[in-house]
């Protein structure tokens, strides 16, 4: 726990509460950073609400914290120089609720969040800048053109917010598709024991086909994929049905062949 002469204990165990809930959920636009050391002072970084002469920069603040806080309110600095009618040259803040209308209840959010509106709405009936003031009440274009070249002189730039990368598990920058090119094959409609033949790539060797033959590399780049069956199925390839009949219709005549010569071997 931070200790500090200048504020009581129970004020800094308040404070290290609402700091924690401010790290933890910051409000739109504000980051908040404190020394440990010393709670008096608390850091604040404010992002320029869009639409506004502001936008696209980032201020830094500081809130002063007296010790009879939260008794009294803070005294609120722009450390960061910029055109506004509630902000003097030196900085300081003028907004109600760091004056009359401060209430021990309201804590540092509230003063924060405050602070950032007063950005999107001034108040240029109870200027401390009277030039940006009265620009404002009477030429609202001129008095933005000072504001944003004061924010583009004196702001500070915010930090780019960084990209969420996927990455998957295959080469980086590469779609992986799992299918073979020019093969269009369903499985689901296939009866039991079909085996699907998945060639391989094409490769620049000899390949040797089924029957021992040699095939050209030229004939190997487009491989026909072929859709037998399973030795273990016991059913005969649809595609060789024809041939195995001629083959036994062969087989059956040379057979008749060899019994007619036998019978003229025997009556010699």
């Amino acid at each position: 726990m931070a200790t500090n002469e200048n504020l009581p204990p129970n004020v800094i165990k308040q404070l290290a509460r609402e700091l924690r809930n401010l790290d933890e959920t910051p409000p739109e636009g504000i980051k908040v950073g404190v020394n440990d050391d010393d709670f008096s002072t608390i850091y604040a970084d404010i992002e320029g609400p869009a639409g506004t002469p502001y936008e696209s920069g980032v201020f830094r603040m500081k809130l002063i914290l007296s010790r009879d806080f939260p008794h009294s309110p803070p005294k609120g600095y722009f450390l960061t120089k910029i055109f506004h009618p509630n902000i003097s040259s030196n900085g300081e803040i003028c907004v109600n609720t760091l004056k009359k209308d401060w209430n021990p209840s309201l804590g540092l959010r509230h003063v924060l969040v405050v602070v950032r509106c007063l950005l999107i709405e001034p108040f240029p009936e109870s200027a401390l800048n009277e030039q940006a003031g009265k620009m404002l009440l009477e030429d609202y274009q001129e008095y933005a053109r000072h504001a944003r070249l004061y924010t583009g002189i004196h702001a500070l730039k915010p930090k780019p917010k960084l990209k969420t990368v996927v990455v998957s598990e295959s080469t980086p920058g590469q779609k992986v598709d799992q299918s073979t090119p020019g093969q269009n094959v369903d499985q689901k409609n296939m009866g039991p024991g079909v085996v699907v033949a998945t060639p391989l790539g094409p490769s620049s060797n000899t390949m040797k086909g089924g029957g021992g033959q040699e095939v050209p590399p030229s004939a190997a780049v487009n491989p026909v994929v072929e859709i037998g069956v399973s030795s273990g199925s016991g059913a005969l390839p649809p595609l060789g049905l024809a041939t195995l009949k001629k083959e036994t219709v062969k087989v059956q005549t040379d057979k008749k062949k060899i019994d007619a010569r036998k019978k003229s071997l025997k009556r010699l």
